[in-house]
């Protein structure tokens, strides 16, 4: 489990149709301190998350473990 910030929102035209209903979130990596890293990724949205908020995120498998469809690529 790691820590980061939402800092924008990502607008796909297309999505693997398990993907369907969520937002994708750009996060920037959170280390020590909350103090950024410089690492930004997408992520799904499960929790209704916005520009500024904190949240943590879990990476591989694990990640799909919140969404309706378990097989969805990550």
């Amino acid at each position: 489990m790691r820590i980061g910030k939402v800092i924008g929102s990502v607008h796909a035209t297309r999505k693997v149709p398990s993907l369907t209903g969520y937002r994708l979130l750009i996060l920037e990596v959170l280390g020590k301190g909350l103090k950024p890293t410089g690492e930004k990724l997408i992520a799904v949205d499960t929790i209704d998350a916005g520009p500024g908020d904190v949240v943590y995120f879990v990476e591989a498998r694990d990640a799909t473990l919140a969404l309706k469809h378990e097989l969805t690529p990550s």
